[in-house]
C-alpha cells in the first residue's frame, strides 16, 4: 500500500493527491450522513440529495481540469467566463443587443489571450501589466457603442450593465486563470477550489444551527449572522490546515488567505444575491441542480480570486 501511494505521489503530486483523497473522504462523508439523516430520521432531503448528488459530477471535473494543467486551467476559465456572461446578460435583457454582447465577448477573449501569452518584457507567462490595464481599454470601446450607433436614449443601462458584466464575470474571473502561471499555481487552485465551497457550506450548516439574527435580510433573507460567523470560522482554519498547499506561505499570508475566503467569499454571494433580488429572479439559471445557474456556484470564486491572486503576488509574486 505505502508502495501505490509512492508511485501515486511521484505521478501526480503530493499537494494534488491529497486533495484527491481529502476531497473523496468529504464526499463519501457527506453521502454517509445524508443517508444516516434520511434513515434515523424519516427525512427525505431531496434538494439538499439534488446539490451532493451535482457535486459527484463537477468534483471530478475540476480534479480533472487542474491535473491536465495550465492549458486546461485556462481554457475552462474562460469557457465559464462566456458561459456566465450568457447566464447575466440573458437575466438583465442584454443578450438581445448584439452590439454590446460583442464588446463583451471581445473583452473575454482578451482576458484569455493575455493571461496565456508571456510577457514582452519579462518573459513570464501571462502578460500581466496588459492584463491589468485591460478594464480602461474594456470600459472606453464599450462607451463608443452608442456613439458608433449615433443613438442616445437608453443606452446609459446597457453600458452600465455591459462594463459591470465584463469587469466582474470576465477579468475579475480572469483572475482565476491567471493563477495557472503561477509556479505554485496548482496547489493555490486546488486550494481555492475546495476551500470556498466548504465555507459555503459551513455557512449552510451553522446558519441552520445557529442562525437566529439576520445578516441582510433585504439581500439574501436566508442568511444569517450565525451562518456567516460559522463560514468565517471554518474559513480562518482553512488555510492552516491545507497549508501543505502553499508551504512558502507564513502567517501572515495563512491569515490573509482566511480573511479573503471568509469575507470575500460571502461577498460574492451577497452580490449575486442583490443582483438577482433586484432582477426579480431566484436563480441566474438551471445549468446545476440543485445549485442554480453557473453563477450561483461560481459567485464567491469571483470575489475571492482576484484577492487572493494579489495577495500571493504582493508576497511571492508568480
Amino acid at each position: 500500500m505505502q508502495e501505490l501511494l509512492k508511485q501515486l505521489t511521484e505521478h501526480v503530486g503530493s499537494i494534488y493527491l491529497n486533495y484527491l483523497l481529502a476531497i473523496s473522504a468529504v464526499l463519501l462523508g457527506a453521502g454517509f450522513l445524508l443517508s444516516s439523516i434520511s434513515i434515523c430520521f424519516g427525512k427525505p432531503l431531496s434538494s439538499v440529495w439534488k446539490t451532493y448528488r451535482s457535486w459527484l459530477y463537477m468534483a471530478p471535473l475540476i480534479l480533472l481540469t487542474l491535473y491536465l494543467g495550465r492549458e486546461a486551467t485556462i481554457v475552462s476559465v474562460t469557457l465559464l467566463s462566456f458561459l456566465g456572461v450568457k447566464e447575466y446578460a440573458r437575466a438583465t435583457g442584454l443578450y438581445e443587443d448584439w452590439w454590446y454582447m460583442t464588446m463583451i465577448y471581445i473583452g473575454l477573449f482578451a482576458v484569455a489571450l493575455l493571461v496565456s501569452i508571456p510577457d514582452p518584457g519579462t518573459g513570464a507567462l501571462g502578460w500581466y501589466g496588459f492584463f491589468m490595464a485591460l478594464p480602461v481599454f474594456a470600459i472606453e470601446f464599450i462607451i463608443i457603442v452608442p456613439i458608433a450607433r449615433n443613438k442616445a436614449k437608453g443606452q446609459l443601462q446597457p453600458v452600465a450593465l455591459s462594463i459591470l458584466g465584463f469587469i466582474y464575470l470576465g477579468w475579475m474571473f480572469g483572475h482565476l486563470g491567471f493563477l495557472a502561471n503561477s509556479q505554485h499555481g496548482q496547489g493555490y487552485l486546488l486550494f481555492l477550489c475546495f476551500a470556498v465551497p466548504i465555507s459555503d457550506v459551513a455557512a449552510f450548516t451553522s446558519g441552520k444551527l445557529f442562525g437566529k439574527n439576520k445578516l441582510r435580510d433585504q439581500i439574501s433573507p436566508k442568511k444569517t449572522w450565525g451562518g456567516s460567523i460559522g463560514s468565517f470560522a471554518v474559513s480562518m482554519a482553512l488555510p492552516w490546515l491545507l497549508h501543505f498547499s502553499f508551504p512558502h506561505f507564513g502567517w501572515v499570508e495563512l491569515v490573509l488567505t482566511g480573511i479573503i475566503v471568509g469575507i470575500g467569499g460571502q461577498l460574492g454571494d451577497l452580490t449575486m444575491s442583490f443582483i438577482k433580488r433586484d432582477l426579480g429572479i431566484k436563480d441566474m439559471g438551471t445549468a446545476i441542480p440543485g445549485h442554480g445557474g453557473l453563477l450561483d456556484r461560481l459567485d464567491s470564486l469571483i470575489f475571492v480570486a482576484p484577492l487572493f491572486f494579489h495577495m500571493a503576488r504582493w508576497f511571492h509574486d508568480l
